[in-house]
Formats: structure tokens, sequence, C-alpha cells
């Protein structure tokens, strides 16, 4: 048995950003359709059309990108709802599935085949095809001969019949490779999957080799391709119940401590760690808080109960705005009570990838209870460490991230950033750049022109900073490289084209200057 949900990839796109399943929509990769829902196809958008094309076709086409991992996650739903029906599912890919022997569950395989799209259509999945037959490509052609909500069922030994009268263009759905094929058959004068099944096995592997004849006894219901089920994931949640419910923050962390034990002794049990848990906390069986927290390196008990309290200590960390949990720190009490914590792992990684290092880690473990303590007097977020990301300016590079959390939604550092100033990097960037003054032999002010070019030799500098150590007297320069020119977000009417140069003084001090149209200023220092 194979199941198919269409245009998955539209659906969870679609689900994920709050759009109505109804809108025109499809999906990018490389500026290209990657796959397109029922109502784009009606205005006229194709798979593998360009951007511009398909929005002149559809102008009010929803655009989102491609994310096979948001696929993969939207989809293992609809996994566990077969699975609790028949286990040895095999995920084919985000959208279909595959399923041995339906007939051996309910008595025969429509009754089976009825019961799968029951469940899922209760489950709020709308579109679902199913397809029964010999072989795994006849089922899932006849999933794709299927109505919304219907099944098609091939008899025992009649793929080739079935598949006889299919256009080649089925062949296709294999990715570029298919398509190649097609286009070739096509060319040969080749309509149906009957035509090329009556072609002599040696003639076509001659003339299209292994993998032209490995689709010829798949066009003659001969598919030889195996499929292995997957291994339902473990549930590896946890949570504790308040009898009577506690309003004490003080109470709820005390009590979840050997919870938070029971939690990572379960991971270790699988040989995993987790870098991501999803706190929840329940009032009147209603989800009032919920925050994911991140992890460097990955959870220990000690610091789930730390998450723990300072959730519920903090109003910045509550569900929302309008939640009835409100801790108040005065007191050390929630205005509704807990009656329920729950351990959700988001990201969970082998244990072997965190093992300690030779000589154990106990500093780092030491250092970490440390800053710990200090977030707990003080606040998460007032404790904070530097990150590296990407970006183009010294102070663009920097990013602080609060201290036990993992730095997510930077810019990445491997990327090239034209107009980057090369290393070494500077010592020290100043938070308020100074203003500065570059002039050159006749003592005129230096400028960069629309060209990124520089009206005269750099002879002489000096900054006017607020303190001594961002303050330069006039002094000759001996030396100085650049520029190096960027023009960030022009299409925005921003201020205009920049460049950066290194100077050295004639103290032998060196400098990064920058220069912009409001004039020149002192970035950062080298030492």
């Amino acid at each position: 048995m194979v199941v198919w949900c269409p245009d998955w990839s539209v659906v969870a796109a679609l689900e994920e950003a709050g759009r109505s399943s109804r809108s025109p929509a499809a999906v990018l990769a490389a500026n290209v359709v990657e796959v397109c829902n029922g109502p784009a196809r009606s205005e006229g958008v194709r798979r593998g059309q360009r951007r511009r094309d398909a929005q002149a076709r559809c102008p009010e086409l929803v655009l989102l990108p491609a994310s096979p991992d948001r696929d993969a996650r939207a989809f293992e739903p609809v996994l566990a709802v077969v699975e609790d029906l028949r286990p040895g599912v095999a995920a084919l890919r985000p959208g279909l599935l595959a399923v041995r022997a339906p007939g051996s569950w309910y008595g025969t395989e429509t009754d089976a085949a009825a019961t799968v799209c029951q469940a899922l259509v209760e489950g709020e999945v709308w579109d679902v095809r199913i397809g029964i037959a010999d072989d795994l490509f006849t089922a899932e052609q006849a999933a794709r001969t299927a109505e919304v909500q219907q099944w098609v069922v091939v008899p025992e030994g009649g793929s080739a019949a079935f598949l006889r009268g299919l256009p080649v263009r089925v062949l296709a759905d294999d990715g570029p490779r298919g398509r190649e094929l097609v286009g070739l058959l096509q060319r040969l004068g080749l309509r149906t999957l009957g035509d090329l099944a009556d072609l002599p096995a040696d003639a076509v592997e001659q003339r299209l080799g292994a993998h032209g004849a490995a689709v010829r006894r798949r066009a003659r219901g001969e598919d030889r391709t195996l499929f292995a089920a997957r291994t339902p994931p473990p549930e590896l949640d946890v949570a504790v119940s308040f009898e009577p419910a506690l309003a004490s923050v003080e109470a709820i962390t005390f009590s979840v401590r050997t919870t938070a034990e029971r939690f990572v002794d379960q991971l270790a049990h699988h040989q995993l760690v987790a870098t991501g848990v999803r706190v929840e906390a329940e009032s009147d069986g209603v989800v009032c808080s919920s925050r994911t927290w991140l992890h460097p390196r990955h959870f220990g008990a000690r610091d789930l109960v730390d998450r723990v309290h300072w959730q519920l200590q903090s109003a910045g960390s509550t569900s929302g705005a309008g939640s009835s949990l409100r801790a108040r720190k005065d007191t050390g009490r929630v205005h509704a009570p807990v009656d329920r914590v729950r351990f959700v792992p988001e990201l969970v990684e082998p244990a072997a990838a965190h093992g300690e290092a030779l000589w154990g880690s106990a500093s780092d473990d030491l250092v970490e209870r440390g800053v710990a303590r200090v977030q707990g007097m003080v606040g998460f977020d007032a404790v904070q460490r530097p990150v590296l990301q990407g970006g183009r300016s010294p102070a663009a590079r920097q990013a602080l991230v609060p201290w036990g959390e993992r730095a997510v939604d930077l810019r990445p550092v491997d990327r090239p950033w034209p107009g980057r100033v090369p290393g070494p990097a500077p010592v020290r960037v100043f938070a308020t750049p100074p203003q500065a003054e570059v002039v050159d032999d006749a003592g005129r002010d230096v400028r960069l022109t629309e060209r990124g070019v520089v009206t005269g030799e750099l002879r002489r500098f000096r900054a006017r900073g607020a303190s001594p150590e961002q303050s330069v007297p006039w002094q000759p320069v001996s030396a100085w490289a650049g520029p190096w020119p960027v023009d960030e977000a022009w299409w925005t009417g921003g201020a205009g084209p920049t460049a950066r140069f290194q100077v050295v003084g004639a103290d032998g001090r060196a400098w990064l200057l920058v220069r912009s149209p409001e004039g020149w200023a002192l970035e950062a220092g080298y030492d």
C-alpha cells in the first residue's frame, strides 16, 4: 500500500506560514517552481517554471521557500497515524509512504485502505490518496490515479495491464534523470508505458543502459524496488503532575528535580543527549507557558531545573502577553497554579559526539554553575557572551547571545562578504565611532568618488573621541591600505557607498578608518 499526500511541500509551508490552504502557492528552489498546489495549477503555474513566469500567470501566487527538513517534520504525524494502525511504515519521501501486506490488517485490502483514509482525514489530512498493488511502482501510480480521499486497488497479477495505458511522463517523478529519460522516450515515439514494455529487453539495455532496463521492468509490472520499514522513534518526553497544583516557583522547581534526572537518564539509555528542550507548564490542562531552550553543549538535570526556574520566574518567557501565568519576583509565586510540567526534547544528538575530553570537563562545569548563579540573581538575558557571525564591518560581525543559549539566526561566516576587511581582526571596536579627519598633501579632505576611488593620498589624520583611547592627535600616515568599498542596501535609499582603510600612524599604532558620505570616522583599533 502506498499513501500519497499531493503537493506536500506546499501544504507544510502554508501551515508553517499560517496561510490558507486554498491560496495559490508554490515552493521555490533556485527561483524555479519545485512544487505548486491545485489553485496555482488552475492559474497556469507549472513545475519547472521560473519565478517571474509563475508570477506573470498568477500575480497573487504565494511564494514559499523550499525546506526538506520542514516537510519531513510536518509529515511525521502522518507516519505516526499509519504506524498506530500497522507497524512497518516506510517513509519514501515527505508526502509518500508505503506499507507491506495491507490485506492482513482488517480482512481485505479495501477495508485497510478505508481505515487508513478515515484515520488520516480525522487527523485533518484532507487530500489523501491510496494505491494498492503487487509492487511499489504500480502502487504509487495507482495512488496517483485515485481521487481525493479514495483508493485504487490493482488486482493481484494485474500490474502490467494497469500500467500499459499510462503515459511515459509518469517516469519524470524520478527526478532530473527521469525527466531526461522521458524526453528521450518521447523523441523515439514512445508515448505509453506499454510501448516501452513491448520493446526487447536487450535492445533497451543497449540503447538506454542499466537505468533504462530497470525502467522497462517497472513498466512491465516487475519492479524489484525494496524498502525498509522504519523503527518508530521512542517516546522521549517526560512530564510530572502536581496534585494539588503548585503556585510557588520554588516548590515547582524543587518538585521537578527527580523528573529532570529521569529525562536525562532516559536519553542516556538511548545513547542520546538533548541540546534543545521545550519546557511546558500547564494550568487546568492548558499550556500557559512554553519555551524552547538551547544549550551550547547538552542539558543535564541541573540545567533543566534552572530553566524551569527562569521560565516561571520571568514574565517575559511566558507564552504570551495575555497569559494567565505571571511570576512575581517579589513573592516567588505564579498567578495561576501549575498542575503539570513537561520536558520535550526538540534537538537530540548522539552522546558519543559530546564525550568528555581526555582531562574531563570539571573546570567548564564550575564556570557554568557560577554563571548560572549570576543569572539567577540578575536575570537570564542579563549575562551574555560574544559570538562571531558573518558581516562586512567589525561591528556587524559581533553578536551577543545569552549565556547557556545556542547562537541561532546568525549571519553565516562562510559567505564571501565582498568588501570585508581582511585579517587580522581589530582588537577594539568602538560602539560609537568618533569623528575623524584625513587630509592629503595639500591639506584637503580626502573623499571617495562614486566609483570608489579616493581623491588623494592619505598623509595626515586625527580623531576626536570622548575618551583618550578614542582620540588621536594630528600625525602623519606612515602606511595605509585600502579602500574596501561597500554599498549596502542601496535599493532602500541608504546613505551611500562607504569604504574602509587600514592606517598606521607615525607612533606605530594601527587604526581602521571608514569614509562615508557623512565624513570620516574611527571604527576600530589594532594593538
